[in-house]
């Protein structure tokens, strides 16, 4: 039994059946949901009756949350920690789709199209999550118009970000995929940035080699990369920390 399926089946008990020392259980669930962007705005009633379909887990860095296959029961919330979404060919080759981090959820899509996992999910680092089971938010969003809309513009969301990497899986080189990486890890993604100078570090949020699969690059060509813009003088790297001389010059170096 997958860490997911432990977690799916204490989300589907009865609230009635719960010891009384869980109200307090409760009402730190209630805090978590509370702090997080997509249930901001609701009343506290409204968040106390996520925290009754909602369970708390903490993951060790490689646990497997889901595998493909598995049936969902409801999403995730990360509350700390990195998850990794991705394809597993038959022959063991793994293609990664998301590197996910605090604050952002998953499962949303699966859920309403009431099918099970197309891809597994993993622990990159020691994370904990929120599941909250998909009863509690079919009944949220049938009572709350403008909960609906938040869950719409995070699926919204998610298709723009798959657009703009097909766009660069099929237009853009491999050179060009990790410097806009390098951009977005940054936060300079958006050409109201153009203007930024100067150098940075930017800290690689997991192995270079996750990193590779989630710009459709093999590890081999990833690092050839990456030495090649060491010899232009653009960056230095140290482990998994990239020295950027000046971030204007890079990104000048764009197509």
């Amino acid at each position: 039994m997958t860490r997911c399926d432990e977690l799916c089946h204490a989300s589907m008990q009865d609230a009635d059946s719960a010891e009384p020392e869980l109200a307090g259980e409760k009402g730190r669930v209630a805090e978590l949901l509370a702090s997080a962007g997509l249930f901001g705005g609701l009343a506290p009633a409204e968040i106390a009756r996520f925290a009754h379909g909602a369970r708390e887990t903490s993951v060790a860095k490689g646990d497997i949350l889901f595998h493909r296959g598995d049936p969902c029961t409801g999403f995730h919330l990360i509350l700390s920690g990195q998850i990794k979404l991705a394809f597993i060919s038959a022959e063991g080759n793994e293609k990664v789709v998301e590197i996910l981090s605090r604050g952002q959820s998953f499962g949303e899509a699966v859920m309403f199209m009431d099918k099970p996992y197309v891809v597994m999910a993993q622990a990159l680092t020691d994370s904990v999550l929120l599941h909250i089971a998909k009863q509690v938010v079919f009944d949220e969003m049938a009572r709350d118009p403008l909960f609906c809309r938040k869950i719409i513009a995070g699926l919204s969301r998610r298709l723009h970000q798959l657009m703009n990497d097909v766009e660069s899986y099929s237009l853009r080189s491999g050179r060009d995929r990790i410097i806009g990486y390098l951009l977005r890890e940054e936060g300079l993604g958006s050409d109201d940035d153009d203007l930024t100078t100067g150098p940075v570090s930017i800290r690689l949020p997991t192995s270079k080699g996750i990193i590779a699969s989630r710009l459709n690059l093999t590890q081999e060509h990833f690092s050839r990369i990456l030495h090649e813009l060491i010899e232009a003088g653009l960056i230095q790297v140290q482990g998994r920390t990239i020295h950027v001389h000046d971030i204007a010059r890079l990104r000048a170096t764009l197509s």
